[in-house]
């Protein structure tokens, strides 16, 4: 059964204060189609949890611009002074978790596990009203999965059966938040018919996918 569907119609699907996961890297890999159409509904009030904020104008860093996003889970703002402005005003709630970590801790939500142990952030600030655990004389802090209501996804190519593959390092952390978000969104260059795509060149399952739509085509 196809899951085709258009853009309006899925970011139709999204409430304001829905927890969205984001997939790219500095906007390369992010599902642009779906993060326009989210900033022409206007929808409010949405948890992002991505690697970044990109930058104005780019991204998800278009969503902070529209300041639709009260709460941003993130590796780094460094290349968005829009987001460090509005965390620094109290209007953007933001924290910071290490990249390493960020993407275990998603992965950990995929899989079902309670949680992850890391070295990473201890005797930092990252540590702090965080629980501990010593393993053979080291210690490591307990970190708890992170979810989503939604995983919007960006693919290089799809089946109709929502199959999706990526495109190099394009491929960053969608196949992450696909498998750790109660709906996914896959925003796809190129759809193509059942079997078009080599079985080993699947990464993300249609099984994990909900709704597909086509990547919108722009001249220049």
């Amino acid at each position: 059964m196809s899951k085709s569907t258009t853009i309006k119609e899925a970011v139709d699907r999204i409430p304001d204060g829905a927890i969205l996961m984001i997939g790219g890297f500095m906007g390369c890999g992010s599902p642009h189609g779906l993060i326009d159409e989210l900033v022409r509904q206007g929808k409010k009030d949405l948890t992002v949890i991505a690697n970044d904020t990109a930058r104005p104008g780019v991204g998800i860093g278009k969503l902070i611009s529209a300041k639709l996003v009260k709460k941003v889970v993130a590796s780094h703002i460094g290349t968005n002074p829009e987001t460090q402005a509005q965390m620094i005003a109290g209007s953007l709630e933001v924290d910071l978790v290490p990249q390493g970590t960020l993407a275990e801790r998603v992965r950990a939500a995929g899989f079902g596990l309670g949680a992850i142990v890391t070295p990473t952030g201890v005797g930092t600030v990252v540590e702090d009203g965080k629980r501990t655990i010593d393993i053979d004389g080291r210690t490591f802090l307990v970190e708890l999965p992170i979810s989503a209501d939604f995983a919007l996804v960006n693919a290089k190519r799809a089946d109709y059966r929502g199959n999706l593959s990526y495109a190099f390092t394009a491929r960053n952390f969608n196949p992450l938040i696909a498998m750790a978000a109660e709906v996914v969104i896959a925003e796809a260059e190129d759809i193509v018919p059942v079997g078009a795509i080599d079985p080993d060149s699947v990464v993300t399952p249609h099984v994990v996918v909900d709704y597909l739509v086509p990547q919108e085509k722009k001249n220049g």
